[in-house]
């Protein structure tokens, strides 16, 4: 038997989990989420936005949110540029496992839709500008999730 997720309308709310910092890429992030769970049925009375500092903060809200049974999925949104230090290193790879690990703890599709890059410019593309806007495909993902848990067995 083959399992997969579409694309259709899902139950239930959404949660926008996103960072303030880098808000001027985060906030198209943003927008580019809700303009695709608005396109997949979902309404703005199922989508709830949480504001964190920064994409460092993502992970704990997030896992908060998933267990809460109040969310069919949650949507982590943030932006982190490369620096003269290797304060991104640290950075992105916490925000990186602990969102993973927020999924896992949760057992509800929490989604990867932070940004890391090298440049400014890098994450200007990547939040609709050349690369798509991927906050609009990590809304589809969660979409695609959503269906697919509620196929498998168990």
């Amino acid at each position: 038997m083959l399992y997969e997720g579409d694309f259709s309308s899902p139950a239930g709310r959404f949660a926008l989990v996103a960072a303030r910092f880098n808000g001027f890429i985060v906030d198209q992030l943003v927008s580019g989420a809700s303009d695709a769970l608005h396109r997949h049925g979902v309404g703005p009375e199922r989508i709830d936005l949480v504001r964190v500092p920064g994409s460092y903060e993502i992970p704990l809200v997030a896992q908060k949110l998933g267990r809460s049974g109040e969310y069919a999925a949650v949507i982590c949104l943030g932006c982190v540029i490369r620096g003269d230090t290797d304060h991104y290193d640290h950075v992105a790879g916490a925000t990186t496992s602990g969102i993973a690990q927020a999924g896992l703890n949760s057992g509800v599709p929490v989604i990867f839709g932070v940004l890391t890059c090298d440049t400014l410019e890098q994450a200007i593309h990547r939040a609709g500008a050349k690369a798509g806007n991927k906050g609009f495909e990590a809304a589809v993902c969660a979409i695609e999730m959503v269906n697919l848990l509620h196929k498998l067995p168990g």
